[in-house]
């Protein structure tokens, strides 16, 4: 059994969202965040979020946020918590993203393994979909998030490489048609597998996604500045080395179930 560094399940950050624009947070799904709840009570004085915008780097673990803090500091000074949070089992990318985005456990969304189908249980998409707003995925081909949220009244970007990726979503970003925008990069991820977690090509795809990440952030701070913008740094799961020096997840152990998210809220100036 995973030592667990968090009591906060990366299921809440659905109903998180759904309660910041104003909709019913239903019994169904893990309830929000509350640390998250607080935050907006003091920044928005009971107004409602305009935008949300979510980066999921895959596989940041929170063991490595502890091991490599000064690396982290760029997404650190532009958020307002850093705070570990809690995977689910099987810890693999559709499984716990999955979770991420319906607000419950793999028992109820069905994806209870490494399998990629499409997504019946109502999502954080479809909630804004109802709410008569406008939602956008940005990833990579043939990716967990590029497949399981499909087959809804809602825009995908997908493209070969993360770096499209991250040129696409500071696009959609900048022209500011959308009210909910989830971006996906997989490339820690894909690297740590071959290489390892700690090796210095993961490390350096890791650094590249925390750059995105301070970029992201920074063109909500200059293109959304009249807008309230809630905003993530949020992994699906961790990571931990394996015999050869490659890297591995999927387990119920603290590497793999413990990662780290950074949540900022944005006022409209």
């Amino acid at each position: 059994m995973a030592d667990l560094n968090s009591s906060i399940c990366i299921s809440s950050l659905h109903a998180s969202a759904v309660s910041l624009i104003g909709e019913e947070v239903y019994d169904s799904t893990e309830k929000p965040n509350a640390a998250i709840t607080a935050l907006a009570e003091k920044k928005l004085g009971g107004k409602t979020v305009d935008r949300t915008i979510i980066y999921n780097p895959d596989a940041v673990a929170l063991w490595v946020w502890q091991k490599y803090t000064e690396k982290f500091a760029p997404a650190m000074i532009r958020s307002d918590i850093a705070m570990p949070m809690l995977s689910v089992m099987p810890s693999v990318t559709p499984v716990c993203f999955a979770s991420m985005y319906t607000g419950v456990m793999p028992d109820v969304h069905g994806i209870k393994k490494y399998e990629k189908p499409v997504l019946t249980t109502e999502t954080l998409f479809d909630r804004f979909i109802k709410a008569g707003k406008k939602a956008a995925i940005v990833s990579t081909k043939n990716d967990s998030i590029s497949l399981i949220f499909l087959e809804r009244e809602m825009d995908y970007f997908i493209y070969d490489t993360p770096e499209e990726v991250n040129k696409k979503a500071l696009e959609i970003i900048d022209e500011d048609k959308y009210d909910l925008v989830v971006i996906y990069n997989g490339d820690y991820d894909g690297t740590m597998h071959k290489f390892g977690p700690e090796s210095e090509e993961a490390l350096a795809r890791l650094d590249k996604n925390i750059a995105f990440y301070a970029e992201m952030v920074d063109k909500i701070h200059t293109r959304l500045a009249d807008k309230n913008v809630f905003y993530g740094f949020c992994p699906d799961h961790g990571c931990h080395e394996i015999d050869g020096g490659c890297g591995s997840h999927g387990l119920d152990m603290e590497e793999d179930m413990n990662v780290i998210h950074f949540y900022g809220i944005k006022t409209a100036e």
